[in-house]
């Protein structure tokens, strides 16, 4: 596989979605959780997907309970969670896990194109370290993302540009979606 285009994932309906049918678009496919102290990074998500939406972005939503259990409900029950508390109306994906032998094959990939380089300095980027480090052995070497709202940048030609850690400043994140539509 030579870039997402070449992926087939399945909506939160359980039809399969051909990620072709975003060719020309500026990615960033993210893994979610309703109950992760990331979570509230929905807000940004949405608020950068309505102002962009128009210059060609696209903002892919996979739920995963990988992470200390914390996207537990339904494919539905998640959808009326994030489009009541924080109004989101980006595309949602049913829940998948990106770690180990089950791991769905695009987060695989995109793991690959961009492996993980760290969380960052600091005693909160240590502290997370720590917890995911815990969580992680059970995949082993197929831990590809190390915690919730692990974001990836996908220009318009499909290929992977950027990955960014959930304890990356989302006006960081922004600013290189904004980057990426200019080209």
């Amino acid at each position: 596989m030579s870039t997402v285009y070449d992926f087939t994932v399945k909506d939160r309906k359980g039809n399969q979605v051909s990620l072709n049918e975003y060719a020309g678009k500026v990615l960033l496919i993210v893994n979610t959780a309703t109950g992760c102290g990331f979570t509230p990074h929905y807000e940004p998500l949405e608020a950068m997907y309505k102002e962009m939406k128009d210059q060609g972005l696209e903002i892919l939503d996979f739920p995963c309970n990988q992470f200390a259990n914390q996207a537990p409900g339904s494919e539905d029950e998640i959808h009326q969670f994030c489009t009541l508390k924080f109004g989101t109306d980006f595309p949602q994906f049913a829940k998948i896990d990106v770690n180990g032998e089950t791991a769905d094959p695009l987060f695989a990939y995109l793991a690959a194109e961009k492996p993980f380089t760290g969380f960052g300095k600091g005693l909160k980027n240590a502290a997370l370290k720590t917890f995911t480090d815990m969580n992680n052995k059970q995949f082993g070497d197929k831990a590809y993302i190390k915690w919730n709202f692990t974001k990836f940048l996908v220009n318009r030609e499909g290929k992977v540009v950027a990955r960014f850690e959930p304890t990356v400043d989302m006006a960081e994140v922004r600013a290189a979606v904004a980057a990426e539509l200019e080209k």
